[in-house]
């Protein structure tokens, strides 16, 4: 049997941060990695030192960079930055926790709520604007980079509004439908740049030893059609 030409893309969320860990909209914040998200990456990274990458590539936010560069070192490769690939904006949301945001602009959370795709927060970025900024940015990688593999490393919405554009999903309900872990493992084969196939998604099988393999249910950080009729998670 013959080998399928493939591109493999590791879509890799960055690992986790002070803010993430605090429910905070972080969007456009420049925030550090927490202990947590190094420790999370360092897994990841020996998870995938055998693998052959031709490239590392990373949104310029210091959390995503540190985590490139992390999985990077087993490589010895730079991390090549795209600002195409950075967070989705939350305008004036920025660094306030939900119930914050839910208090001080209720009706900005209820249109976000009903259609995060078309709708942005003020002086934040829709949906839409950052699908059509990243998607751009990922398919010249994948053009750039036939029958390799890449390394690319992202943001929760960011990747997951990827997701919904590359495999036809409702991007208005990306929020419901998708979930992603920090320093999560997500592959993508194309085979070509129009033709892309999901073959992993939010895996977190190299956290195993420290007895969080499997991920948790949705408890929060995402819509209210979810989190509705959940008391709120113990921290």
């Amino acid at each position: 049997m013959s080998r399928v030409a493939v591109t493999r893309v590791f879509l890799v969320r960055h690992g986790a941060t002070v803010l993430s860990a605090e429910d905070r909209f972080a969007g456009e914040t420049d925030v550090a990695l927490s202990e947590e998200g190094r420790e999370q990456a360092r897994r990841l990274a020996a998870r995938l030192s055998r693998e052959t990458l031709s490239a590392v590539y990373a949104s310029p936010l210091g959390r995503t960079v540190e985590t490139g560069e992390i999985l990077a070192a087993p490589h010895r490769l730079e991390v090549q930055k795209r600002p195409g690939l950075r967070e989705i904006s939350h305008g004036r949301w920025e660094r306030m926790t939900r119930r914050e945001v839910e208090e001080a602009f209720p009706e900005e959370t209820c249109e976000w709520e009903r259609d995060p795709y078309t709708f942005a927060p003020a002086g934040g970025e829709s949906g839409l604007a950052v699908t059509a900024r990243a998607l751009p940015v990922l398919i010249e990688l994948v053009r750039a980079h036939p029958e390799g593999a890449i390394l690319v490393v992202s943001h929760k919405a960011t990747i997951r509004l990827l997701l919904s554009s590359l495999l036809g999903f409702d991007p208005r309900r990306y929020r419901d439908n998708l979930d992603l872990q920090p320093a999560s493992l997500t592959i993508v084969d194309f085979k070509d740049p129009m033709r892309a196939r999901l073959s992993l998604f939010n895996d977190t099988s190299h956290y195993a030893e420290a007895g969080n393999a499997i991920p948790v249910v949705p408890g929060a950080r995402l819509s209210k059609s979810w989190t509705a009729d959940q008391p709120s998670p113990q921290r």
